[in-house]
């Protein structure tokens, strides 16, 4: 299974989701898994850098691949259970090129207006990969939410707006933690620190709703 997780905008949490669920499918799916960083920024490679340096942590690999990807995931992808896919926050080869072989694309959105307003965007880019891999599977998904309950209707709202692009939005959402900021910064992830912790359950959420989605829920993009 080859995962991208990517969009249009910056500072949506999108390495740390990647690097999360990269742990999801070695620790608890037991899978042999690659990460591959796209972001110039190197969030991911740094990561796994500080990840190596505590023998406690199991290791994960990783690897740098920016501009035309398509051939070297296509091959990547025979070799590990899962390939994690971490591009920047940006419409850029390597962003396109891994949405046309990916199996699940994962766009991680906030629920605030700068962050909605590339929806548009990545319907358009979608709509044109979709027609090079049809099997792609892409879905929204709500990061970052602020955890007042009176603030709940802007998750909502979120929800909806990328809901009138025809494209899936996850139940699944995470909320403004300080153990993503902390795990991220240790090389861990936030299963490790506390699997029974409410970001835990955040992150196996979002990875059991991925594995359970069907080619049949997939927007058609038409």
């Amino acid at each position: 299974m080859m995962i991208l997780v990517g969009g249009e905008k910056g500072g949506s949490g999108k390495s740390c989701l990647a690097q999360n669920l990269a742990v999801y499918f070695a620790k608890i799916k037991k899978g042999i898994v690659l990460m591959v960083d796209c972001d110039p920024q190197r969030t991911t490679s740094d990561w796994i850098q500080a990840r190596n340096t505590d023998p406690s942590l199991p290791a994960i690999n990783c690897i740098q691949l920016y501009g035309k990807i398509r051939n070297d995931l296509l091959s990547l992808n025979q070799h590990y259970d899962y390939v994690i896919v971490d591009c920047g926050g940006q419409d850029n080869l390597a962003l396109r090129a891994a949405m046309s072989v990916a199996d699940h694309v994962i766009i991680p959105l906030r629920p605030k207006r700068r962050d909605l307003k590339t929806v548009p965007h990545m319907e358009d880019m979608l709509s044109t990969c979709k027609m090079v891999n049809p099997k792609m599977l892409a879905s929204f998904v709500i990061t970052q939410c602020p955890a007042l309950p009176t603030q709940a209707n802007r998750i909502i709202e979120a929800k909806d707006v990328c809901k009138s692009y025809g494209i899936n939005v996850l139940n699944a959402v995470t909320y403004s933690r300080n153990i993503y900021d902390d795990s991220e910064e240790s090389g861990s992830s936030v299963l490790e620190i506390d699997s029974e912790s409410k970001a835990a359950l955040e992150v196996i959420a979002i990875a059991e709703e991925l594995i359970a989605m069907k080619p049949d829920n997939s927007h058609e993009f038409n």
